[in-house]
């Protein structure tokens, strides 16, 4: 499948910010995507400018747009001007150190931006040259751009469309396919199986939605050791961390126990969480009532499109937020160190496969908009706040090229993003490029350990292999 960077013409018109886009900007809820680009060779920051002119602004009017309110009370973007010098950012960390030492000096800046609000004066994002190596780069570009311009979707193909082939440049970046194996049932046809169907389709919706409902209001996960239950946890520090797994292994993994990649990773991440949690916790917490929000792609389309293309009000993959969470229990164990690892995975698959089957995702759509519609965005947003916050972690997931990228002729070695300014104590992230999956962790600070954690997730990484190609 192949992605044109191709510009979406810019609005000359005002145009009203989405219920979603709202509920990301408000005085309850700010949430940002940090875009960490990692380079082989050192930045050129002498072109900065003129790539934000000539490849970054023209992509969306959003990027050259503020929040706010006309005489109608409608909130709506409205053009600016855009003073690039107040955007760019480029830290000073102290010359002559090694690159373990940079590392941390860059996990202290990430931690540092994550943490501040993007000013509402101006559009809503920035950059942030790092002229320092570290131990996976030469040189790092971070972006941080505001969740109210759209979601990871739209946001993540915007850059995409500022980078080119490293390999050739007059070639389009290609990515991997999304789809997944198709049943081989043969009486899924038959009348009973409709029957079947139908019935199960209404109980799980409803057993779904009521679920969804308590989790966003009034029923909490236990206090564990990845969620501290501490109040405020938007504005207390977090610290990100990543690691790296072979997509051909993963790959071998799918092969063996068919599924999804989505379908084994997720599963990676859970038994990661529940070896942690027994490592780092008091004994019985690999079994805690813990939630995950999963995200997922409410699109009719999981593949990149030209900007150009989603800016058409008739796109199959749209311009802005279009994703749902879905709530699902994370698979417990007595002792996550005796479990059988290929459970996770079939365990994860099987819950998210109900819930995808189900209307909950559509209803919660509904329902977000009849409380917008009669008590206001403010509204809405406390209610998304509150679902993060009685949750555990937030999953979700982007596809990247599969050629190396380059922009300005500068190669980029690696590529991880992490949503930033939720309530919620632990987020894992993750994106595919150039035969890897790295995932992206962000931690509560001073609560869980990021370095252990990271660890379970190799370990868990590790058995699964060993468990599925052993498997007959």
């Amino acid at each position: 499948m192949e992605f044109k960077g191709e510009r979406a013409d810019a609005l000359e018109v005002d145009e009203p910010v989405s219920p979603t886009g709202q509920y990301f900007n408000s005085s309850v809820l700010s949430l940002c995507i940090l875009a960490a680009l990692e380079f082989e060779i050192p930045i050129d920051g002498s072109q900065t400018t003129s790539l934000l002119n000539n490849l970054f602004l023209p992509i969306s009017s959003r990027f050259s747009s503020i929040m706010v309110r006309d005489e109608h009370d409608v909130i709506q973007w409205k053009r600016v001007d855009v003073k690039l010098k107040d955007h760019i950012h480029e830290p000073i960390f102290p010359d002559g150190l090694s690159v373990e030492a940079y590392d941390e000096y860059l996990q202290e800046y990430l931690t540092k931006i994550a943490m501040e609000r993007l000013p509402q004066n101006r559009p809503l994002w920035e950059i942030h040259l790092i002229m320092y190596p570290t131990s996976n780069a030469a040189g790092t570009l971070v972006f941080k751009l505001h969740h109210a311009l759209g979601d990871g979707f739209s946001l993540m193909g915007a850059l995409f469309s500022c980078l080119r082939r490293a390999d050739n440049p007059s070639l389009p970046l290609t990515f991997p396919s999304s789809r997944r194996g198709l049943s081989s049932d043969s009486n899924s046809n038959s009348l009973f199986k409709r029957v079947t169907g139908v019935l199960s389709l209404f109980l799980n919706t409803a057993s779904d939605f009521t679920w969804s409902l308590l989790k966003s209001s009034i029923l909490e996960d236990d206090q564990s050791p990845i969620r501290s239950g501490h109040e405020g946890l938007e504005l207390k520090p977090i610290i990100i961390s990543t690691v790296s797994f072979s997509l051909d292994e993963i790959k071998q993994i799918k092969a063996k126990l068919g599924g999804s990649i989505n379908d084994v990773i997720t599963g990676i991440i859970f038994y990661g969480t529940r070896l942690y949690m027994q490592m780092w916790g008091q004994p019985g917490s690999s079994n805690a009532h813990s939630t995950a929000l999963v995200l997922m792609n409410t699109r009719n389309t999981n593949n990149y499109i030209s900007v150009k293309e989603m800016s058409k009000s008739d796109s199959k993959a749209p311009w802005g937020n279009h994703f749902a969470f879905l709530h699902v229990s994370i698979p417990g164990s007595a002792d996550a160190e005796m479990a059988n690892p290929l459970d996770f995975i079939f365990k994860g698959r099987e819950i998210i496969k109900r819930k995808r089957g189900s209307f909950t995702v559509c209803l919660t759509g509904i329902l977000l908009e009849m409380i917008r519609k009669f008590r206001g965005p403010e509204t809405t947003a406390q209610y998304v706040y509150t679902t993060l916050k009685n949750s555990s972690m937030t999953i979700s997931n982007m596809i990247g090229p599969t050629e190396q990228m380059s922009l300005a002729d500068i190669p980029a070695k690696g590529i991880y993003f992490v949503v930033v300014g939720g309530p919620e104590g632990l987020r894992v992230t993750v994106v595919s490029y150039m035969g890897k999956i790295r995932l992206a962790v962000g931690a509560e600070k001073y609560f869980i350990n990021e370095k252990l954690y990271i660890s379970c997730l190799e370990k868990a990484f590790t058995r699964i292999f060993k468990a599925s190609v052993s498997s007959p």
